[in-house]
């Protein structure tokens, strides 16, 4: 099976690169974030015609994710839903092949940083959750949060800002020690320039002086059948890169 992820900043900006990139990719699963579209502003055939069964979950132009699953790895349409906690287009989750797949946006902090916590706070009580019903998990997408200093380049960390604060990671080592795996750093444990968003100014991308925020964030049942977890630094024109996983049988 494979998963990707990516923060599109705006599907109707980008619709021809997300067409093209899945069908290069071809992935089973695929989670979006920041869509930033009703779901009748998207083409009703974006990917349905490619073989997928399609979830948006928008409300306009501010945030929103989507999950899109394809047909032959689900005969039947998935049924699609959303945890109590999200209010503001930020989940939507899945299961598929006895996996829940959740494609999760948390919000930035900027506006609203006590929000931000209570979200995280209540994604681990997710993730905690599904492993207590003893199911599978896999979190993807768009968190927010720069793990640890190693996830930030030399010239972006800056104590105390959002994003890089002890309190935020702190919450992503609880969702962490609920029995999941980074599989990121499962694959490339020491890379310092492993980032998946740049600031959209000065070059970063091209000079790689970026964070790394989005993840594929996997329990370790299924974590123990990954093969690949790698980012797409050179794909599309969003300033946040793919992230793809693959899972053996």
């Amino acid at each position: 099976m494979k998963v990707a992820t990516w923060n599109v900043n705006g599907i109707r900006a980008r619709e021809a690169q997300v067409r093209e990139w899945i069908a290069r990719e071809r992935p089973d699963a695929v989670c979006l974030q920041e869509i930033k579209a009703k779901p009748e502003q998207i083409p009703a055939m974006l990917f349905e015609s490619e073989g997928y069964w399609c979830y948006w979950h928008g409300g306009g132009g501010y945030s929103g994710v989507a999950l899109h699953v394809r047909c032959d790895l689900a005969p039947e349409r998935p049924a699609f839903t959303h945890p109590a906690f999200d209010l503001e287009n930020r989940v939507v989750t899945a299961e598929i092949g006895g996996v829940t797949v959740a494609s999760v946006y948390v919000p930035n902090g900027g506006k609203d940083y006590p929000a931000k916590i209570r979200f995280l706070e209540a994604l681990a009580q997710y993730a905690a959750g599904v492993r207590e019903r003893g199911g599978e998990l896999l979190l993807c997408g768009d968190l927010n949060v720069a793990r640890a200093d190693i996830d930030v380049h030399p010239k972006e960390r800056k104590a105390g800002a959002i994003g890089q604060r002890p309190d935020e990671r702190a919450l992503f080592e609880r969702i962490l020690s609920t029995g999941m795996v980074d599989l990121g750093r499962k694959f490339d444990p020491d890379n310092e320039g492993l980032f998946t968003w740049w600031a959209p100014w000065r070059n970063l991308r091209q000079r790689n002086i970026g964070w790394r925020i989005d993840y594929l964030l996997a329990s370790d049942g299924l974590a123990a059948r990954a093969t690949e977890c790698a980012v797409r630094a050179d794909v599309g024109t969003s300033d946040h890169a793919p992230v793809i996983a693959v899972f053996g049988s």
